[in-house]
């Protein structure tokens, strides 16, 4: 069988392999048929010569122009949705409804349209006109953009569809997109329809490229050209850290989710309020995508007692009657299990689960450490267990909950549940004060598992839930100035000005 080709300088093209390699159905274990390309430097330079290339049209290319590709993509997406979903199923496992074909897809049309409206709209820009001392700026594009995909989400992250690639178009930059292994063949569709769209409104043939796969040291190589503008990256934290690194040694921006644990804090007059309503929402939170949400509840801190054991008690029983599905990979499965050892070997006891069943499944989990034993090792009891495992914390008191909360790293969310009567009012100011300087996005009696796509979302957060706390992959227009660099004009003639920064007449 031949190799997939891959899109570079506006062709598709049989790749400058170095290997090759095929992806896997998790719920069969079965290698699949298509064969993809494991590019060598030569695929790379090549894609970032015609980046390089395309973005200085598009620098210059109407706003309308690059939201009619985006809304074009939108549309062509949703044409093929069939063969969309079936392809991503047969990659990821994830059910094909209601969460690929009714609830993932058409987000990722969505995301596209909303970034459409805001490269139509131009606030994104932030223009700020001083007309007395003839002073203007604004946010431009930034350059090309490497996005790398991550397994969880094959259409709204697809680097070649989701969230930030389409806020990096909407800026007005060229995309090299990087395909996640576990989903080639997705993102090969996605990528001819984006390539087919180009066609029809114009833009620049290399305004979106696509490769499968490169090695470790081109993946850093890349990451470090002077090329590129910036980079995009969901996914494991080691592998953020190494992209990371190597950006930051040459000055080059990287946008980076990388692990996050959502701690929930339950106080305990919500317990004894509504205690079996909050099992229920924790362990649906839990095992929503067997777990496998960057915003998945990886931690809970809750009051020693009584109403405590019941909740665990019902959290168990609603754990062990619920049957555990395969998760994305075998690698998944593998970081699972020996992330659960971690956290038993600094002192974690098993509730229920724990043990991996065969077939890239595991048990679904929760685990349970006293405040004290946390303390003792925060570091090695914030290991994030991704996929469907769970930590409670149980403090005895206040104050050991503000010890455990002011040892958290930083994380995507934090949420905390109270009573309604606003008996612990005074207590949730405490913990809330001290939680939100460790998270982006702050929950009251709701599950943090979930990203609206809306213009007040802030899906980011302290170190190492991103790697920076000042921006967002979701949410437009902020997520789109991620891509962008401010640039000021003094003194410059009116015509020779953006458009956008010209004085109205």
């Amino acid at each position: 069988m031949s190799q997939s080709p891959v899109l570079i300088a506006g062709q598709w093209r049989t790749a400058k392999a170095g290997s090759t390699f095929h992806a896997a159905n998790p719920a069969t274990g079965e290698k699949l048929a298509a064969e993809f390309p494991i590019s060598t430097w030569a695929d790379c330079e090549a894609a970032l010569n015609a980046a390089a290339a395309a973005a200085a049209i598009l620098r210059t290319t109407p706003p309308e122009q690059i939201a009619r590709f985006l809304t074009r993509f939108a549309e062509r997406i949703e044409a093929r949705k069939v063969e969309l979903v079936e392809t991503a199923h047969s990659e990821t496992a994830l059910p094909k409804a209601p969460r690929l074909g009714e609830v993932e897809l058409p987000r990722t049309t969505n995301q596209l349209r909303q970034a459409a409206a805001a490269a139509l709209d131009g606030s994104w820009a932030m223009p700020v006109i001083d007309a007395k001392l003839n002073i203007r700026s604004m946010l431009a594009p930034l350059g090309p953009v490497l996005v790398f995909g991550p397994n969880n989400f094959p259409f709204a992250y697809n680097g070649v569809a989701g969230g930030d690639f389409a806020a990096a178009i909407a800026a007005g930059n060229p995309v090299i997109a990087k395909a996640h292994p576990c989903h080639p063949a997705t993102t090969r569709l996605l990528a001819e329809e984006a390539f087919t769209a180009i066609g029809e409104t114009g833009l620049p043939p290399a305004t979106v490229q696509m490769i499968y796969h490169v090695t470790p040291e081109d993946g850093l190589r890349l990451v470090a050209d002077k090329r590129l503008g910036a980079v995009g990256f969901t996914g494991s934290r080691a592998a953020g850290l190494k992209l990371k690194a190597a950006a930051d040694a040459v000055g080059k921006p990287i946008y980076l989710e990388l692990s996050s644990l959502n701690p929930v804090v339950i106080l305990p007059g919500a317990l004894a309020e509504r205690g079996e309503k909050i099992a229920e929402e924790f362990a649906g939170s839990c095992l929503m995508a067997n777990g496998q949400f960057c915003t998945s509840p990886g931690l809970t801190i809750l009051f020693a007692g009584a109403d405590v054991e019941k909740f665990i008690a019902r959290v168990k029983g609603k754990l062990e009657s619920a049957t555990p599905t395969s998760l994305l990979s075998s690698s998944v499965a593998n970081n699972l299990a020996a992330s659960v050892k971690i956290l038993q070997a600094a002192g974690a006891e098993i509730v229920t689960g724990g043990s991996a069943l065969g077939g890239n499944c595991f048990a679904n989990t929760l685990l349970r450490v006293s405040g004290e034993k946390f303390l003792a090792s925060p570091e090695r009891l914030q290991t994030e267990a991704f996929g469907n495992a769970s930590l409670a914390v149980i403090v005895r008191d206040a104050e050991q909950a503000l010890e455990v909360l002011a040892c958290l790293e930083g994380n995507l969310t934090g949420s905390i549940y109270s009573d309604t009567q606003g008996s612990e009012d005074v207590l949730y100011e405490k913990i809330a004060w001290v939680l939100c300087a460790r998270v982006g996005r702050l929950l009251n009696d709701k599950m943090p598992t979930g990203v609206a796509v809306s213009p007040a979302m802030n899906h980011g957060g302290p170190f190492p839930a991103t790697g920076h706390p000042g921006f967002t992959a979701v949410g437009i227009p902020a997520s789109l100035r991620r891509f962008a660099m401010l640039q000021c004009f003094d003194n410059v003639r009116p015509h020779r000005l953006p458009p956008i920064l010209r004085d109205k007449n």
